[in-house]
């Protein structure tokens, strides 16, 4: 079995499962509410991995760290929240070609008019017409770190300075960047940040929002419910102060421990090494994928991470991904939500290999073997259906 799926979501370590099991048999109970041992100790536990979140990507303060149900969750919201004091209908938000729709469709919703930077035909977007899409009714750039698609590392950095010149904030998409680098929200200067556990090795319903503080206390909760509050009567709520306002209900505790021990996980082997191992393999894919004739790699950024797109001359990317299956091969074939890069790109799918830390050079190679097989299957189907 090679799984070459990690862009959609990573398998989990045994530490992400053992720890997620022992909190459940040794120290579950709701948090934030009881007064007894159990409750306080389980409350420990959940507040504990919000500081390892908050170490993980160097924010300045723990009451940044908001905890959702993954980036989609994270980028409403950010539309919702911040988008009810700070956005009215018919203004603009700057995203990329490239973006994810979960960082299309919550702006869309808000009556917002998209802005698109245009993407060059290496896979990167066009910085010098991101420099020209600013207007007085710019109130947000919202833009993915790494494309799901191209693998493309957008330079987000120089791309909030220039945001921040104009005093426009800028929402971070990271969900393909956290598992392949360190992050560093207070050195890209980031005003939000978004990402999700399940790309990261942890859990799925686990994510991360964070927000510079000035942001979040000025926000008006997300939704309402219980431990999002200070008091409540029949005529008058008043919120927690962040992040409580914005995590009502019971969240996933267990979740969360499955985060922070992913984050730990991660840690322990090291994020530079983590880097150095995905660029290995992607040098290795793209040059034995680029000697197959017929065989057309998607997106050639300078720096990617390793995500590879790709297509096959006359076979349909659905295809391609049945006939690698039963070669053991799992990859993604499909639009990826991403269905404006697809017709920027001129093509209707794309298949799609992504790797994690879990996999090596043999498994490019099974992958390299299972596309020619792919390709000598279809050319003789194509052969008798001619004949």
């Amino acid at each position: 079995m090679v799984y070459l799926d990690s862009a959609a979501s990573t398998q989990k370590p045994r530490a992400v499962v053992d720890a997620m099991s022992h909190f459940y048999y040794n120290d579950y109970a709701n948090i934030h509410r009881g007064i007894y041992e159990l409750s306080e100790r389980a409350t420990r536990i959940f507040e504990s991995a919000r500081e390892d979140v908050r170490r993980f990507i160097n924010a300045r303060h723990i009451e940044e760290i908001i905890f959702v149900r993954g980036t989609t969750e994270a980028i409403n919201l950010v539309a919702e929240s911040y988008g009810r004091t700070h956005f009215k209908t018919g203004d603009e938000v700057i995203v990329s070609a490239m973006e994810h729709h979960a960082n299309i469709v919550p702006w869309v919703m808000r009556d917002l008019h998209l802005k698109v930077i245009p993407l060059l035909e290496s896979g990167e977007c066009d910085q010098a017409a991101y420099r020209q899409l600013f207007t007085s009714k710019t109130k947000l750039v919202a833009l993915t770190h790494v494309s799901n698609v191209l693998g493309t590392i957008n330079p987000v950095r120089e791309m909030i300075q220039i945001a921040h010149a104009h005093g426009v904030p800028v929402l971070v998409d990271g969900a393909q960047a956290v598992p392949h680098f360190a992050v560093d929200v207070a050195a890209l200067d980031c005003d939000f940040y978004a990402f999700s556990g399940h790309k990261m090795y942890g859990p799925t319903g686990t994510g991360v929002l964070y927000g510079k503080r000035a942001h979040l206390d000025a926000m008006p909760p997300y939704q309402g419910g219980g431990d999002m509050i200070e008091t409540v009567s029949f005529d008058k709520v008043t919120f927690a102060k962040t992040p409580n306002k914005f995590e009502a209900g019971t969240p996933d505790i267990a979740g969360v421990v499955g985060l922070s021990a992913a984050i730990g996980y991660l840690e322990k082997i090291g994020m530079s090494s983590i880097a150095a191992h995905d660029a290995v393999l992607l040098a290795d894919a793209e040059k034995k994928l680029s000697t197959i004739a017929g065989v057309r790699i998607i997106g050639c950024a300078t720096k990617k991470v390793g995500v590879i797109s790709f297509v096959i001359e006359g076979v349909h990317p659905h295809d391609v991904g049945t006939v690698l299956d039963h070669a053991g091969v799992m990859v993604r074939a499909g639009h990826h939500c991403a269905m404006p890069l697809m017709k920027r790109l001129g093509v209707h799918a794309t298949v799609r290999a992504s790797f994690g830390i879990y996999n090596d050079i043999a498994e490019v190679d099974a992958l390299i073997a299972a596309i020619e097989t792919a390709q000598k299957m279809f050319a003789g189907r194509c052969l008798h259906e001619s004949a």
